[in-house]
């Protein structure tokens, strides 16, 4: 079925000069004395560039230029701040995929900066007339949709980024912080009003100082791509908080910026980076290429979808009216098509290049690699970032499934990316409410060396416990339901997977007793975490006990449930000391953060092996020992003198050996320490039972049996080689 082309009004007649302009770039590329438009289109049929006054005063365009598909101009006098926008003519054939609607202004593909958001009561933005039938779709509307589309923004494109450089940090040295924009300072006392919520408000000295006292390198920030809302998310007074739901791949968030949205966002956005990177944080952006925020076919019309359907979505090869969808969203990117995969790869450069990026988080990255229908880890995606110059030097972290099928790859993606490794999230969730064995753990805590072969290493593994999708750290340990009632879904919404243990009571409670062991599991799973082989991520605000009530699907809620609240109790402050108290332990020694897995072999001749197991009677664990599913606790044995690598400046690595104590147990288990030949004397360097307890308030001979006491993780140190030890590295260091 298909329907009559439609006309757009009659433009205003041209007076300005309009000269030929080039191709390429694609978007607005500005000169000082004019601006060049080009805008890819394969199926369209005519194109029109509409500028917009400050009144809303429309003047429209005609591009007649067209190669390669990329249609273009050059328009002398035009400067940044002019807005603008596109109509795509062509026909509107929803059974072969072709929904060009010229009555809908689109935005471009590739601006740099967008005014804000949909206005989704001041016209209609769906390209056909919505009636409630199943067919609506086959009938294009006619409404304008100006007044409700935000219109983009040419910018200037210079900065002055002085001595910037990128932080360059080491994997191993790497501890990332997942945070969003808005909420990290949204309510922060100590951050000027105006700036709060904002990338200025990021880039504040409050905010960096406070990353930088806690010990991370690296903010991981959630999407700040060009976001609009869901239609229906407005209906209910809801926001699309968390900011999967892209529209503008080279353009910062404009409500993010404090500065203005009328192109100020770029620049404060830059800003934000510059900041951080002198104070050596890098800045990891987690994008959105797999899906856009047009929905399904019957989704809204604001960019994409009315410049070149068939061009940048997978469109079902059945009936090309439907789209395929791998991501749960209503809708796919054709990755498979080139031109939308230069879109992205110029978007990576974009962020690389002009916004001094560190790297990407990407979002349910299976889909990208997706040909036809399966995933394909040598697909033509991954060919590109791994011949890239500059994206092939910046961190890489993938999101390794999605929702189509055999789209958990977990373990399987190609050697320059690391992965957020969701078995570890899940098996350590697990053992410390007592529900896998202690081989599973113990897979995990060194690196997930079965995931990563093929000469990977543990830094393949980003290890987290939580992140923006789910219960937070403090909700982990206090919920076993979700409690998603706010999102206005009959509490529906959100996984019942959560792998969590309230402890004893539901929700907030001041009974003693649930409160000392919620925060002993939250302990454990902190110290289980940033001692584990790998990259650890740590989820903004675990580190002060942040809760969300039990929302575990916070996505959709602009509000205090998000929000950090900094007003902190004296049990968030001793969280807060511990976190930074752990940090600072693992980023002072090389053993918790290998650059190659552990092999419980002996490498640099000191009749040690570089691990060794052993369970609670002081003996090796066997085979058998693995297999058997009664053995309370377990301890591990890193050797800090069998780094079998050289530090940056070729000197040898030498640190500090440890034991680690584990106990998943709900009773106290008694351990006895190895034989002297693994250590004569060890000191304790901290207790998650005893969090307030300091490095040396007690030690422990070989042979000696200590106490490990339920649900608690023991850190001890070698102690009778510890000035030996210290000592050569001082020398090799001098």
């Amino acid at each position: 079925m298909s329907a009559p082309l439609i006309s757009a009004p009659a433009p205003q007649g041209q007076t300005r000069q309009v000269w030929p302009g080039k191709p390429y770039p694609l978007g607005p590329e500005w000169d000082e004395e004019g601006t060049n438009f080009s805008i890819f289109s394969e199926n369209a049929d005519r194109i029109e560039l509409c500028l917009f006054a400050a009144d809303g005063e429309e003047e429209r365009v005609e591009l007649t230029q067209v190669t390669n598909h990329n249609w273009h101009c050059y328009l002398p006098g035009v400067h940044p701040g002019q807005r603008y926008g596109y109509r795509v003519h062509g026909p509107y054939e929803p059974d072969d995929g072709l929904r060009f609607n010229p009555r809908k202004l689109l935005i471009d593909p590739y601006a740099k900066a967008i005014e804000g958001e949909v206005d989704w009561n001041a016209a209609q933005v769906l390209p056909y007339t919505p009636d409630g039938a199943a067919d609506a779709d086959y009938e294009p509307d006619d409404e304008d949709s100006a007044p409700a589309i935000p219109k983009c923004l040419v910018v200037d494109h210079r900065f002055d980024w002085q001595d910037d450089r990128p932080p360059r940090t080491l994997w191993t040295d790497t501890v990332i912080y997942e945070t969003h924009v808005k909420g990290f300072t949204r309510q922060h006392p100590d951050v000027r009003e105006d700036l709060r919520g904002t990338y200025g408000g990021l880039a504040s000295e409050p905010a960096i100082d406070y990353l930088c006292e806690l010990g991370v390198t690296a903010v991981e920030l959630l999407p700040v791509h060009h976001i609009i809302d869901e239609s229906f998310l407005n209906e209910k007074g809801l926001k699309n908080y968390w900011g999967y739901s892209s529209i503008g791949y080279l353009a910062p968030h404009a409500t993010y910026a404090a500065t203005g949205e009328s192109g100020e966002q770029v620049r404060e956005f830059k800003g934000m980076v510059k900041a951080l990177h002198r104070k050596g944080i890098e800045v990891i952006l987690d994008v959105v290429y797999n899906h856009t925020a047009e929905g399904n076919h019957l989704g809204p019309m604001l960019s994409f979808k009315g410049v070149d359907n068939p061009s940048y979505y997978r469109l079902s090869p059945e009936d090309p009216r439907f789209y395929m969808d791998f991501t749960g969203t209503g809708n796919t990117l054709n990755t498979v098509h080139p031109s939308t995969l230069r879109l992205i790869m110029d978007s990576l450069r974009y962020w690389v290049v002009e916004c001094h990026v560190d790297g990407f988080r990407f979002d349910l990255a299976s889909t990208l690699a997706r040909g036809l229908f399966e995933v394909d880890r040598l697909g033509a995606f991954f060919d590109l970032i791994h011949q890239d110059p500059v994206l092939s030097q910046v961190k890489l972290i993938a999101e390794p499934w999605d929702v189509g099928p055999g789209g958990y790859q977990v373990g399987n993606f190609p050697g320059l990316w690391s992965e957020w490794n969701g078995i570890y999230r899940d098996e350590m969730r697990d053992f410390w409410r007592g529900k896998t064995p202690l081989s599973a753990f113990a897979g995990r805590l060194t690196g997930s060396a079965d995931l990563y072969h093929d000469g990977r290493s543990p830094r393949a593994s980003i290890n987290f416990i939580t992140a923006h999708d789910g219960f937070t750290l403090r909700d982990l340990v206090s919920y076993n339901e979700k409690h998603n009632e706010a999102n206005l879904e009959a509490n529906q919404d959100g996984t019942d997977d959560n792998r969590s243990w309230n402890c004893g009571a539901e929700g907030e409670t001041d009974d003693p007793a649930i409160l000392e062991l919620r925060g002993r599991q939250t302990r454990n799973y902190m110290v289980t975490l940033l001692l584990s082989q790998g990259t650890p991520m740590l989820l903004g605000g675990d580190e002060i006990a942040r809760s969300q009530g039990g929302n575990n699907n916070a996505w959709c809620q602009d509000s205090p449930i998000s929000w950090f609240d900094w007003e902190l109790e004296p049990r968030q402050e001793r969280m807060l000391a511990f976190t930074k108290r752990v940090i600072r332990l693992r980023q002072e020694h090389a053993v918790f953060r290998r650059r190659q897995f552990l092999t419980g072999s002996e490498v640099n001749g000191t009749g040690l092996p570089d691990s060794w197991w052993f369970r609670p009677e002081g003996r090796r664990m066997t085979r058998r020992d693995w297999e058997r599913g009664d053995i309370p606790a377990l301890g591990l044995f890193l050797n800090g003198q069998e780094i079998p690598y050289p530090d940056a400046r070729g000197r040898p690595i030498v640190d500090d050996s440890f034991l680690l104590l584990v106990n998943g147990h709900h009773e106290d288990v008694g351990v006895r320490l190895p034989s002297p030949r693994y250590g004569a004397e060890w000191t304790l360097e901290l207790s998650t039972a005893e969090p307030e307890s300091l490095p040396g308030d007690w030690t422990a001979a070989a042979r000696e049996t200590v106490v490990c006491p339920c649900r608690s993780f023991t850190v001890l140190r070698r102690a009778d080689v510890r000035q030996e030890a210290r000592a050569e590295k001082e020398e090799i260091a001098a």
